[in-house]
């Protein structure tokens, strides 16, 4: 098998960087283990404009989030499967001089796209929010599994995907192109997110993995809003209740823990006071975040024609759309992507 691209990793980088290449006629194999592909399929898919403690525009939001609803609108209806939840999130308001603060904010023109509301009041009598809140516009949530899971089915018919865990050992040079087993590619890249730490064309890059955990319950509280503030509670399509996420740099075990099940609810009850509800489920998934919290997009100084398109941590959903043009512009016509997200950051370490 001869192909243009031979992609490492399905997750939301490798979905949608395939999906770019496919649509541009070019031949495009995958090598995604799906089983193992716990970090996209666990994480939550929010894009939120105003994140952080000190509630701040999400960075590079003006260029990120333009792109995200037409690429997953255009997702959505390539697999035929809703994927795209947009829903304002309302991030409650913990003192007055917060709520003083954003109502000068408010004004301020570069969170007109993103800013649809400064509450005064409370929003819910469920919500501990006697300060009012923000309500975000321009927000919402994918559904992560349905669309790999769609997008997989989808690809199957036109191109190559393989279900398997990528070798590296039996990656080899032939004639200037790079061949692995029987597959013949002109280009690699490792959209494999943590697994890219074991390559040896890119363990110098400094990923910083972190561990997450979700949990999903049964409450009568159901709003449409997306209530944030410490913790995300988001009702899904089922009335089931998403609520999360924790951030471990230290135990990367990939099981649940009591620990994170307690700090999320101490959290919950922080913004939402609830009893523990009937849990749901409990997932945990290791993201593949950067020491500096940037991506990870370029090419390998020394290895031809060998890329990386990873690193989006937490924030996948949001960032992907936006930076797959430039990787793709990388690819095609050896464009180079921006110096703060450029693997040319870290040459000095290799």
């Amino acid at each position: 098998m001869e192909v243009d691209f031979l992609l490492i990793g399905q997750g939301i980088a490798g979905t949608v960087l395939s999906y770019k290449l496919h649509q541009a006629g070019k031949s495009v194999c995958i090598l995604d283990k799906a089983s193992d592909n716990n970090s996209s399929r666990v994480a939550a898919g929010l894009f939120n404009p105003v994140t952080g403690r000190k509630m701040v525009k999400t960075w590079n939001a003006d260029n990120l989030f333009p792109e995200i609803l037409p690429l997953y609108a255009e997702l959505e209806q390539l697999i035929g499967k809703r994927v795209i939840y947009s829903k304002p999130i309302y991030r409650p308001f913990n003192t007055i001089e917060e709520q003083n603060e954003w109502m000068g904010k408010s004004i301020e023109a570069g969170l007109q796209a993103y800013l649809s509301e400064v509450r005064l009041n409370s929003l819910y009598p469920e919500v501990n929010d006697p300060y009012g809140g923000i309500m975000l516009k321009n927000s919402g949530y994918v559904d992560i599994n349905t669309l790999l899971d769609g997008y997989r089915e989808w690809f199957e018919e036109f191109a190559c995907i393989r279900d398997e865990v990528y070798d590296e050992t039996q990656l080899g040079k032939k004639a200037g192109k790079w061949k692995y087993k029987d597959i013949e590619a002109e280009k690699i890249v490792y959209c494999n997110g943590l697994g890219a730490m074991k390559s040896c064309f890119f363990d110098f890059l400094p990923f910083a993995p972190v561990k997450g955990e979700i949990l999903e319950m049964k409450d009568d509280f159901t709003p449409n809003e997306i209530i944030n503030r410490g913790v995300f509670r988001i009702t899904m399509p089922d009335h089931t209740i998403r609520v999360g996420s924790t951030y471990s740099w230290h135990d990367l075990d990939t099981g649940p823990t009591e620990r994170a099940k307690k700090e999320i609810f101490e959290r919950l009850n922080k913004i939402v006071p609830t009893e523990e509800k009937e849990l749901c489920s409990h997932k945990t998934g290791i993201r593949p975040a950067t020491k500096d919290r940037k991506p990870f997009l370029g090419k390998h100084p020394d290895g031809e024609s060998v890329y990386i398109f990873n690193g989006f941590g937490a924030k996948g959903v949001s960032l992907v759309p936006y930076y797959s043009n430039m990787m793709f512009d990388l690819l095609e016509s050896q464009i180079e992507p921006e110096k703060d997200v450029n693997i040319s950051r870290f040459f000095k370490y290799i």
